[in-house]
């Protein structure tokens, strides 16, 4: 090769020597580096798969960049091996020898033909004013290596990192569906007859259609790191997957609700048999007490009782039914609402029952505080008094007849006790409210 215009001042030998030293040693790191992105296991996967979308545009332009770079390695290679027999002429090199060494060390001694293929897939690497050849000194060669090597590896590595990530997530939450399906089938949650068997329809649809497209295309599932340059700097995208696994859980815990109903539904529904029950006969005995109260309370008014709801019977027969047909995903929403309405119901039958017989709770507490009066009157030696014996008696007659007026019987009580309180020298009873204005409070 001759010199026309040698870069730089002529170098000395030494400065030859340690130039090849070096470069042969950058020689040896690009090609191991080349070797490894040939044998990398994403590059062998991307070669062999049926790609779309962004990863098949990608990888058309990262198999040109992968070809040029071997023909960007070969012309380097060529160019140290020249310069290395020109060295080898002789032990001390001539003038004529350094010259032409330091064009080829320094200068654009590299000139590379582009492979039109190659640039048909990536024009980005077509040089300036579209030729199809290129000259490099070594260093911008070997710059021009380094770039074009670290997007195609970025390229592969995060592909590769995809391919590694999702596709056995989503096989493994395909293995925990499909046991889940066959869980479901046996408990009777079927698509079309239980919302939670039509979302494990839904969830097997989106997850095999996700596998897809991630085999397909896993650049469109890589969420790259902010700030980050180094290949296969960020993660793979899971926001599906994370989503159709919460949902998978969701409905996991709705069939083993609906298991927990398999295994104690008989219980439950002796449970609600004795909870209607009891209502039942707190009402009757609510039903008799107002008969009674009616009877024994006058001027009063006394609560209608209503009868048992019909309609909870008729549910819990056809729980009993459910049962019976082992449609589990049907019983299991009826028991939780039956159970409900069953401690309401006997809540409202034990209200239903004060309520009536709150006439007789006020006879019996006026009855007990007449008697109490009397027998502090007889502690003091004034049970034979005449008026306090006249007015209890007139009291006790009151509270002990049928049908009692409560509001005249506890004006008499109370005359009783400010009677007494007179002969006994305390503090006259204030005047007091009514039945109706207690039960008010």
């Amino acid at each position: 090769m001759g010199v026309t215009d040698p870069a730089g001042p002529v170098m000395d030998r030494d400065e030859v020597d340690r130039a090849l030293a070096r470069l042969g040693a950058e020689h040896e790191a690009i090609e191991s580096s080349l070797l490894a992105l040939q044998d990398h296991a994403g590059r062998r996967l991307l070669e062999g798969a049926e790609l779309t979308g962004t990863t098949q545009e990608r990888w058309a332009a990262a198999e040109a960049s992968i070809t040029l770079l071997w023909a960007y390695f070969d012309a380097y290679a060529g160019t140290l091996r020249g310069a290395r027999q020109i060295r080898a002429r002789r032990r001390w090199s001539s003038r004529e020898d350094l010259v032409e060494l330091t064009e080829l060390l320094r200068g654009e001694s590299v000139t590379v033909a582009d492979s039109a293929a190659a640039t048909a897939n990536a024009p980005t690497l077509l040089s300036a004013g579209g030729r199809l050849s290129q000259r490099f000194t070594l260093a911008a060669l070997v710059e021009r290596m380094n770039e074009l090597y670290a997007s195609s590896l970025n390229m592969v590595v995060t592909a590769d990192a995809v391919w590694s990530a999702l596709p056995a997530r989503i096989d493994l939450l395909a293995a925990e569906l499909q046991r889940t399906r066959k869980l479901a089938h046996s408990v009777g949650v079927r698509p079309g007859e239980h919302p939670a068997g039509d979302d494990l329809e839904r969830i097997t649809r989106t997850l095999t259609k996700l596998r897809e497209d991630v085999v397909r295309d896993p650049l469109a599932f890589w969420v790259p790191a902010q700030g980050s340059s180094a290949p296969g700097g960020g993660r793979p995208d899971t926001t599906v997957y994370d989503r159709e696994a919460r949902d998978l859980e969701d409905v996991r815990r709705e069939i083993d609700a609906v298991l927990t109903v398999r295994q104690d539904a008989e219980q439950r529904l002796v449970k609600l048999r004795d909870l209607l029950s009891r209502a039942d006969r707190t009402l009757a005995e609510a039903r008799t007490a107002r008969g009674e109260v009616l009877a024994k309370i006058a001027a009063t008014e006394v609560p209608v009782v209503s009868g048992p709801p019909t309609v909870l019977q008729e549910q819990l027969a056809t729980a009993a039914e459910y049962r019976r047909q082992a449609q589990w995903h049907r019983l299991s929403p009826l028991l939780e609402s039956l159970e409900q309405k069953a401690e309401d119901e006997l809540l409202r039958a034990r209200e239903s029952l004060t309520a009536v017989t709150a006439p007789l709770a006020v006879r019996a507490e006026l009855r007990g505080r007449l008697d109490a009066y009397k027998a502090k009157v007889a502690r003091h030696g004034l049970a034979e008094d005449p008026l306090l014996v006249e007015r209890y008696d007139a009291a006790r007659r009151m509270l002990w007849s049928a049908p009692c007026d409560l509001r005249v019987a506890e004006q008499a009580v109370l005359r009783y006790q400010r009677a007494a309180a007179d002969q006994l020298g305390t503090p006259r009873v204030p005047q007091q409210g009514g039945p109706e204005d207690r039960r008010g409070e």
